[in-house]
Formats: structure tokens, sequence, C-alpha cells
């Protein structure tokens, strides 16, 4: 389990600079390169379960649309964590989580609640405190109690107990394991049950989806927890990979942990590669994919694949490990890759690859109202956007791009444009929103500029 990102971070592809035209070719809506069948029409088809960790404040525009019709699960990122829910002990802030909740419903989706006993991102009340067994004991069981009872009913599963291994089968020396043993995870397993009895409950861990050290230590502790009666449904694998690294004996690990009567879920997929990402890596990576979803698929009790972040605007990776990047199945515009089309197929389903350079949108600094004086003056300049299509129409349109040196718009014409902070989104007007293949349309505006004026990259979507 990892924590996603909060902004948009590296850019795959550099900004331009200078006032030359710059063109991207991108996606001219969602649904435009989309597979016919949601992805998740095509999971529940299999009996799978196909979800994707999301950022509250994000689950609106495309963001939003991508969540709600391609996934029918929902993994809060970091809003369930202690962290989170309780910065100060007694003192309780629950609203991004009842916030995902209330989409999911909305939406029809499972939620997977994320996490309840973990090392990491807990409270600095709780991690600097000084606590008896039976003091730590307790603070944990009401911990467990009060989180799991506010969604009692609302979630499918629960990642009860996270990362409790070393990569070699030993147990991780944590606030928890050091103070009150191994039990630690059969307790709170327990306490998560009476909770909500309805709710799965996994134990969840990373480099576990092979058959190496650590996820024997994983079989036999479930093993040992089934023998005894103590009330566990699932592991999950989380599989953050790298590019060409998925395991051989994937499908081997999901049936042996399926053997012992637990449900599997892959529960954090993302494939990360070492940056700039280009057409051979980004192959490899849908080949990868869909060796995770073939193994999933091909195992009963395998309930779904959850990605962890669809989209690499909201992927932890080029935070954590610099230099690597493009780690799920969305760019950072939102536009699938190969691994859309791959994890379609395995689902069942085929999808064609996102057609290149459909449409294109180009910005430039234009001549001043076509006076033949340069579009550019000491304190502003006059700028276009042309959206192009070839081999494919459009019935609406929106352009985005960020601005990288303060420049701000202060009038535009033939679209409606806004501006928060250095993004600025422009929509069609009532008149051109169409654009026929073969065709264009053109929309400008006036801007303000202090010191250099680089040209930004644009999108369609």
């Amino acid at each position: 389990m990892r924590t996603s990102r909060t902004s948009l971070g590296k850019r795959l592809s550099a900004l331009c600079t200078g006032a030359a035209a710059v063109a991207a070719l991108l996606a001219a809506g969602t649904t435009a390169h989309a597979a016919d069948t949601p992805l998740r029409d095509l999971a529940a088809a299999k009996g799978k379960v196909i979800g994707t960790a999301v950022t509250g404040s994000k689950l609106t525009g495309t963001y939003g649309d991508i969540a709600g019709g391609q996934f029918n699960s929902l993994t809060p990122g970091n809003a369930m964590k202690w962290g989170s829910v309780e910065p100060t002990r007694g003192s309780f802030d629950w609203s991004e989580a009842d916030q995902i909740v209330a989409f999911a419903q909305a939406h029809n989706q499972q939620v997977r609640g994320h996490t309840l006993v973990w090392h990491s991102q807990n409270p600095s009340w709780l991690t600097n405190g000084t606590w008896t067994q039976a003091q730590l004991s307790s603070l944990l069981q009401d911990h467990i109690t009060t989180e799991v009872t506010r969604y009692k009913g609302k979630l499918a599963a629960w990642d009860v107990v996270n990362e409790p291994f070393n990569e070699d089968g030993t147990y991780r020396s944590t606030l928890w394991y050091d103070g009150l043993g191994a039990d630690y995870i059969a307790q709170a397993l327990t306490w998560a049950h009476a909770a909500d009895p309805s709710a799965k409950l996994y134990i969840n861990d990373y480099n576990v989806e092979g058959v190496n050290a650590k996820s024997t230590a994983l079989y036999n502790l479930v093993k040992s927890l089934k023998a005894r009666g103590v009330p566990i449904d699932g592991v999950g694998l989380q599989a953050h990979l790298i590019l060409g690294q998925v395991p051989g004996t994937l499908q081997q690990n999901i049936q042996r942990f399926a053997d012992l009567g637990v449900d599997v879920a892959v529960t954090e997929l993302d494939i990360r590669m070492q940056l700039p990402a280009d057409s051979t890596k980004l192959a490899q990576q849908a080949a990868d994919y869909k060796a995770v979803f073939d193994a999933c698929v091909a195992v009963t009790r395998c309930a779904g694949v959850t990605v962890w972040g669809f989209t690499d605007s909201d992927s932890w990776i080029p935070d954590v490990f610099p230099g690597y990047g493009a780690a799920t199945p969305y760019d950072e515009n939102y536009a699938p890759k190969p691994a859309y089309s791959a994890i379609a197929t395995a689902l069942g389903g085929t999808s064609t690859p996102p057609p290149t350079g459909a449409c294109a949108a180009t910005y430039s600094v234009t001549s001043q109202w076509n006076t033949g004086f340069t579009g550019q003056w000491n304190t502003g300049f006059t700028g276009q956007v042309t959206i192009a299509c070839s081999g494919a129409a459009l019935s609406s349109w929106k352009v985005n791009w960020t601005y990288g040196a303060g420049q701000r718009i202060t009038q535009a014409w033939n679209a409606t444009c806004t501006q928060t902070g250095a993004g600025v989104s422009c929509s069609n007007a009532s008149y051109n929103g169409t654009v026929p293949s073969g065709g264009s349309v053109t929309f400008g505006f006036n801007a303000s500029w202090s010191g250099s004026n680089p040209a930004p990259t644009v999108s369609l979507g």
C-alpha cells in the first residue's frame, strides 16, 4: 500500500519553450478511446471486481467520469488511514472518506477499506506515545471498532492488516508487533469482524505476488489463522511491479492461497517504467497488465484487480522512485494507454487502440488582429488554439493547458475559457462544437505575461 500523489507532479512530455506552436495528439474525450464496453461491465461479466484507488478531492470532471464509469470498486488512497481520520487523539475527520463512499454509492460501486493496521501514516500522537501493552491493545481495538462501525454495511472489504512481513518472511518490527506480539493480527481481524460481520477481511502485503519467502510466510499465517478459526477472508497482493518483471509464479501463487479457502485480490497494481515512456515500453507494459489480469481471471477465487490510481497524474511512483513513472493505464491527460486495451482484452472484451493523431490541438501566439504586428507586447499577448481532426470527428471539445510562467487569460472569443491558478480550460461555444473529419475550429484569447511567455502543452479532453 502506497500513498497517492496530490499534485500532477512530473510531466512525461516536457513543456515547449518560446512562442512556437505546439501540438498534442491526445484524447478527444474519454469515450473516443475507451472500449465500447466499460471495463467494469467486462469485469462483472467475468464475476470480477475492477477497482481503482482514488483521491476524494479529484472526483469531479474527467477524473470523476472515468473513476465512476470504468471501475466497479473504489479504494481510498489515503482517506481511511489512521493519520487521516484521527490526526489528533479523539478528534476525527471523516470528510474525504465519506465523500468517496458517497461517490461509490452514487455510481453503484463497492468500496475497499484501506487500511486499519499499518506501520506507516499513523498520527504522531500514537507513534510518539509511551504505551503499556494493555493501552496499545485498547487503542488499536478502539480505532478498528470506531472506523469499521462507521462504515458498517457500506464497505465490501477491508485491508485489515497491511505489510506485516519482512522480505525474508520474518515479522516486520512495528509499533504493533513490538508492542503486542504476532497475535496483533488475529486480534485485529477478530475486532474488525465483530464491528462488521458482513465485510470481507484481508491481510495485504507487497512483494508477495510470486512464490517466495515472503509470500510463503503469508501463506503459513493464513493457514494458521484459518485453523484457529480467526475470521480471515482473503489476501491482498499489492503488485507494485516493474516493467517486464511480472512473477512467472503469479497464477500458481494465487491458486495456492485460493486452495486454503480464502479469496485473493490484486489490490494496488501499477507497473512502473524508467522515463521517458516510448512505444516499446508501453507495449511491454500492456503485456504485463494483461498477464496480471489473465492470472486473476484464471482463478475462480481471485476476486479482482485494483489499480493504484488509474491515471499517471495521480500516481505515487515519480515521487518515490525518481526517474520512473507512467505506471497506470491512463496518461496524465486521461488518455488510455495500450495497457487499457490489454486489460479490456484480458476481461473478454475488445478494444481498438486510440487512433494516432485523430484530433490535434495546436497553440500559438498570433499576429495581433491580423494587422501584421507581432501578437506579443510588453505586458500581454494574443494567442489562438486550432483544433483539427483527421479520420475522426468531434461533437464537442474542451482544451486544457497549464501556464508555466504566470500568464493570465484576460479575454477569449469563440470559446468559454476559465483559469484557476495556472490551469486553463476552454470549451466550445454553442455554435462551434462540431469538428468534422478534415475540418478545424480556431478560438482566440488575450492574456498577460511578465518576464517570459513559454508556450504550454495543450490537450483535448
